[in-house]
């Protein structure tokens, strides 16, 4: 076929012989490869965004583009790549018909996105000068291909403009929903209308299920016996609030910075934002969420507020660099549980006692030990290998593992010393009966370790624990044991 054949006009009613040019974001991917760009730099090296914006004024968005692709690098192997569309493209590239990558993004991304595929047979992108969107893009193909030369398959407002000028159209995602306003006489080809998604997805990056470690911040006026009291209730409630409210916005800047160590996971790729269920144009509830627990924490006092500014500091910290430092990272990982503990106390106006300090601060290095032993058996990495974005490697498995379990055992000897204390006596009607707390705690945690040894641990205990029937055995014995020594409920 030369270029007289493709500059002729389309055979009436059928455009399934047209060339076929489609756009990239949230098109042939699930994501948008500007925000990917961002991301990248922010999780590598977040000061090159610094002079980027003055780059945006005086190179306008392709050049902006060129520099984030410069600043961050480009991988295309492990994007969320839209499998319904991409089966629609091979069975036309059998049929022997001509496939074009169009998009917006830059030439790195296309190249690297068409090499990956190998289905293209031509691919046009901005190119550092010339941002090829919207009428841009619609003037080059029709150059190509002609006036109703082509079929166009795309997902937005902005292609509105490339559909009236093309002969078909291909409506994808969001762009199922613009199909009343596609001018007429344009042929509808196919449509791939988005599925999942929407609020379950944003649901599920938010992991609720995480907040049942918030309920710390219980743990101080529940041990001084004061939780039922309305003065003390309330407060805790409202930093129990704040807590979960920030800890969803940091899960979500966590991920957002974590998606291409998530999407080389076998399941953390399945994750909202590194699955594409989730746009990364939502990522600015992160940091929105992280502000709404500082305002419900300052409704408790400036001191709560400013545990959770610490909370929000050191998680941030923890995404951006502390994770990737051996030992380092699992002492930030148990400080952050202390944390709520000690955001609690502030809050209620309960000073935390050592005995009670010391106790948790062994449970939780033991527990974030485990976390990362679960972590190298589920990644793919080579045995002389870091796990991504870890600083880890599989041979480190028996160091962490022997750390934790001492940690453990470490925990439940605090607590049997604090059994025979004057605090526990002055606390407790019968303290010695919390004496049968320790045997509990012991075996629970064993059980934890033997799981992770047997390969059955999630790469989060307290996951594994809230899916455990027996955990929550334990935990019920656990209440009933404190009752017993308190001399009964309240």
């Amino acid at each position: 076929m030369d270029d007289t054949d493709l500059l002729q006009p389309p055979p009436p009613g059928d455009v399934s012989t047209l060339p076929l040019c489609v756009d990239l974001d949230d098109t042939l991917l699930r994501t948008d490869t500007l925000l990917e760009s961002v991301f990248a730099v922010l999780s590598h090296n977040p000061l090159r965004l610094l002079p980027l914006p003055f780059l945006l004024l005086s190179r306008g968005r392709a050049g902006f583009k060129r520099a984030l692709v410069e600043a961050g690098g480009v991988s295309a192997t492990h994007l969320p790549y839209r499998e319904e569309l991409i089966q629609h493209l091979r069975e036309a590239k059998e049929g022997g018909r001509t496939l074009v990558l169009a998009t917006a993004s830059d030439r790195a991304w296309a190249d690297a996105v068409a090499g990956h595929l190998g289905l293209f047979d031509e691919v046009l992108a901005s190119d550092g000068e010339t941002n090829l969107k919207s009428a841009a893009k619609a003037d080059a193909l029709v150059e190509r291909y002609g006036e109703k030369g082509f079929v166009y398959a795309g997902d937005a407002q902005a292609d509105l403009a490339v559909w009236s000028r093309a002969g078909g159209a291909v409506l994808v995602g969001r762009g199922t929903k613009l199909e009343d306003r596609l001018p007429e006489g344009v042929t509808v080809e196919a449509r791939f209308p988005e599925r999942g998604g929407g609020l379950r997805a944003l649901v599920r990056a938010l992991r609720p299920y995480q907040w049942a470690k918030n309920a710390l911040v219980f743990v101080p006026p529940l041990a001084a016996h004061v939780l039922h009291e309305r003065e003390i209730l309330v407060p805790a409630l409202l930093m129990f609030a704040a807590f979960c409210a920030a800890a969803s916005g940091i899960y979500v800047v966590n991920d957002l910075l974590d998606l291409e160590a998530d999407r080389k996971h076998p399941r953390k790729r399945r994750r909202p934002f590194a699955s594409g269920a989730l746009s990364l144009r939502f990522g600015w509830i992160g940091p929105a969420l992280v502000v709404l627990g500082l305002v419900l924490a300052s409704r408790v006092s400036t001191p709560a507020a400013g545990m959770i500014l610490l909370y929000a500091a050191i998680t941030t910290a923890y995404s951006t660099w502390l994770k990737t430092q051996p030992l380092v990272d699992i002492f930030t990982l148990a400080a952050l549980y202390m944390l709520r503990i000690l955001g609690g106390g502030v809050a209620t106006d309960i000073r935390v006692s050592i005995w009670l300090l010391g106790f948790s601060s062994f449970l939780f290095l033991a527990l974030a030990c485990l976390k990362r032993v679960a972590e190298p058996d589920d990644a793919d990495t080579a045995p002389g290998e870091r796990v991504a974005r870890r600083g880890y490697m599989p041979v480190d498995v028996l160091t962490l593992r022997l750390m934790g379990v001492a940690s453990s055992f470490a925990s439940v000897l605090v607590l049997s010393l604090y059994v025979d204390t004057t605090l526990a006596e002055e606390l407790y009607a019968a303290p010695a009966v919390l004496w049968l707390i320790v045997p509990l705690l012991l075996f629970w945690q064993c059980r934890l370790w033997l799981s992770a040894g047997r390969g059955r641990m999630h790469d989060d205990p307290l996951v594994f624990a809230l899916k455990d029937r027996v955990s929550w055995l334990v935990v019920v014995c656990v209440a009933v044991v404190f009752v017993l020594a308190s001399g009964g409920l309240p």
